[in-house]
């Protein structure tokens, strides 16, 4: 079962460094993390790749590495992440192997039709609501792209864009597999606390 919570790491937003982060939410019970770095060297995002498999990967928690497949593939991370710009899935899968998740982001039908053609583990959604954790975020697609998406793939779809924990049920109910979450974790009191209630909404969805 593919993971519900898709906790994204960002070290310009996290309250502490990346990987002290990131082993909260796994003691949390949080299996699927994303390490975005759209700001730091090749050399600081391999290094904190490494890191968080080495504190976090053993312990059951998949590390995906955002746009990055050649990291992804030099420190046997989980997977990569690929944006609209970013390398084709194909191109990335070359890289990374069959073992490696490939996931990509889509915004309208067209790219989620194209997405669900390739060899992608996952679709990525969104954004679903507003959302201001990224410099130029696309239009907000809105629940209704969601629910489409959802009859025309069988993929794994992650929704991402704006979610907090008061709207979560209602994108799962719309047909997500799973959410994906930055600024509602880093904000709240206590970020681990806020992974669990989650956590426990796509139970009870799930039930």
């Amino acid at each position: 079962m593919f993971p519900p919570l898709y906790a994204i790491l960002d070290p310009s937003l996290t309250p502490e460094p990346v990987v002290s982060f990131a082993e909260k939410l796994a003691a949390a019970g949080v299996h699927l993390m994303q390490l975005r770095d759209k700001r730091g060297s090749s050399r600081k995002v391999c290094a904190d790749s490494r890191e968080l498999l080495a504190r976090v990967g053993r312990g059951g928690v998949r590390i995906i590495v955002n746009d990055r497949p050649d990291v992804a593939a030099i420190t046997a991370a989980g997977g990569v992440h690929l944006g609209q710009d970013d390398l084709p899935v194909e191109a990335a899968r070359r890289i990374c192997g069959r073992s490696l998740w490939v996931g990509v982001s889509t915004h309208n039908l067209e790219q989620l039709r194209a997405a669900d053609a390739t060899s992608a583990d996952y679709i990525a959604v969104g954004p679903v609501f507003p959302t201001s954790t990224k410099e130029n975020p696309d239009p907000v697609v809105g629940m209704d792209f969601l629910r489409a998406a959802r009859g025309r793939t069988r993929k794994p779809l992650v929704a991402i864009g704006g979610i907090t924990v008061e709207s979560a049920g209602e994108v799962f109910r719309a047909g997500a597999d799973s959410v994906a979450v930055i600024r509602d974790l880093v904000a709240a009191p206590d970020p681990a606390a806020r992974a669990a209630e989650y956590l426990a909404i796509a139970r009870s969805l799930r039930c």
